[in-house]
């Protein structure tokens, strides 16, 4: 219900045994995994039932074990399989324990989210390569967080929307009170134990200069603006432990003509793969083929935050131009190079000679070996840095181009947890009664990598895992 209503007021004077900050899929699941084990639920979502369910709307699929082909997936696969990718972005997991933790409870997930409500759709073909590895949501995550809600109040979940915790109180290390900002007027809940699943501080370009300076002030992010990182800060303040690292997100490379805020999954480019990327000088300045695209897309956005100005410039010709998703707000066209570049601001003349000699470090039989399914290993010689794989020359016009921004998703900076999600502090003992899922704790599992669909996976497992643990911690 909107948050300032008579009985979103009289809720708050109830005693629960469970109560959930946050409003996405994270929050949701630990809601209805608290229900499930017997306890009264509240969940206080920040943000209006419109905009409800923070970056989990923004989703579109999740990646899991699985044993076999299905209508969703074009076949298994395996937790040695999930491990090893995981273990191979970035440098690997935070924490091993947990991680291989949640490998192995995803194996359990999508029995579950079915049972809950979720639906998928078939298997994506193309050059995502995701059709075996990751199952899409029906509809998309906006999709799945309504089923979540719908279920979540069918379950005697009560919900209050608009509902901005301001603080926590503590006996020790025992949370005994939340004070809550609803409709100008502040009200103080109580429960025998909380989860927080409240998202990071990607919204908080404040937080993110910190780390990053002035740069941060060129960044877009792609969730809500009330991931402004505000729990997580309230918890460090009363002795919370962090893990993750302060510098470390989830960014991919965005058009830099989408919104600062919320523009979500549409304003991703997928096109580096398929031909070059120059930084404001011309110049390229990393491997656009690297891996397959879902191991490599969010070490993009980390890329562009390097470079001069935060801005980067992807070229491509007409050979390649139906191969991936087109650019939300199209792309700039010209019969040449120069001009491509001269249309998006940057000296089109220098582009064209870093093209040229980009196209001289193509093997001669590229057009031959080159498959955009699978990595080809039709590798660039003699260029730094390299291409190596789907190196094409850019030599059919028309030619493309598009100006790219990171886009910020999520923080991997958060609250150290325990494998049964209760918050660690830095002296070493525990919150007594205050558990984590989702965002604000993917820092135990995520060091500098990511995967195309294992934030939803992280939120899903852990949210089990608080819900549960909260329920059955004392007596109800």
């Amino acid at each position: 219900m909107p948050g300032g209503g008579t009985r979103a007021r009289e809720l708050l004077t109830r005693p629960w045994d469970v109560v959930v900050i946050g409003g996405g899929n994270a929050a949701l699941v630990s809601a209805l995994s608290a229900r499930e084990n017997g306890a009264r639920v509240l969940l206080l979502e920040r943000a209006d039932p419109v905009f409800r369910g923070g970056n989990s709307r923004h989703t579109r699929n999740i990646r899991c074990v699985h044993d076999d082909a299905s209508a969703w997936n074009t076949g298994a696969y395996a937790r040695s399989e999930l491990w090893k990718d995981l273990c191979g972005v970035g440098r690997g997991p935070s924490n091993e324990a947990l991680a291989d933790l949640t490998v192995r409870e995803s194996e359990s997930v999508l029995p579950w989210m079915t049972a809950h409500g979720a639906r998928f759709q078939p298997a994506l073909a193309g050059t995502l390569h995701l059709g075996r590895t990751n199952t899409f949501f029906l509809g998309g995550g906006k999709a799945l967080i309504n089923s979540y809600y719908r279920r979540a109040e069918q379950a005697g979940i009560e919900i209050i929307y608009e509902a901005r915790v301001d603080s926590l109180d503590f006996e020790g290390t025992r949370c005994t009170g939340i004070n809550v900002d609803l409709a100008e007027t502040n009200a103080r809940v109580t429960a025998k134990n909380v989860v927080v699943a409240s998202g990071g501080f990607e919204a908080n370009i404040e937080w993110l200069s910190r780390y990053w300076g002035d740069a941060a002030l060129n960044y877009h992010i792609r969730g809500p603006k009330t991931n402004d990182g505000s729990m997580l800060a309230r918890l460090l303040e009363v002795g919370a432990a962090t893990a993750g690292e302060e510098r470390g997100f989830h960014s991919v490379a965005v058009d830099a003509r989408s919104p600062k805020f919320d523009g979500g999954i549409a304003t991703r480019l997928d096109s580096i793969p398929f031909g070059v990327v120059l930084n404001k000088h011309g110049d390229r300045f990393y491997d656009e083929g690297e891996d397959v695209w879902p191991k490599r897309y969010a070490i993009w956005g980390g890329n562009i935050a390097r470079q001069p100005d935060q801005i980067a410039y992807s070229f491509w010709d007409s050979k390649v131009q139906n191969m991936f998703l087109p650019p939300m707000y199209g792309a700039y066209s010209a019969p040449t190079i120069d001009e491509v570049g001269r249309q998006m601001g940057i000296d089109g003349a220098a582009a064209a000679r870093t093209v040229k000699a980009f196209n001289a470090a193509v093997p001669a039989d590229a057009g031959a070996r080159f498959d955009p399914a699978g990595l080809d290993g039709v590798a660039t010689t003699d260029i730094s840095p390299p291409k190596s794989n789907w190196a094409l020359p850019l030599d059919t016009p028309p030619y493309f181009g598009i100006a790219m921004r990171p886009g910020i998703t999520f923080t991997y900076m958060g609250v150290e947890v325990r494998d049964d999600a209760r918050i660690q502090r830095v002296d070493g003992s525990v919150f007594e009664n205050i558990y984590a899922a989702g965002e604000i704790m993917s820092g135990n599992i995520l060091s500098t990598g990511y995967m195309a669909g294992f934030g939803m996976t992280i939120g899903t497992v852990w949210g089990r895992i608080a819900g549960r643990e909260a329920a059955l911690n004392g007596d109800r």
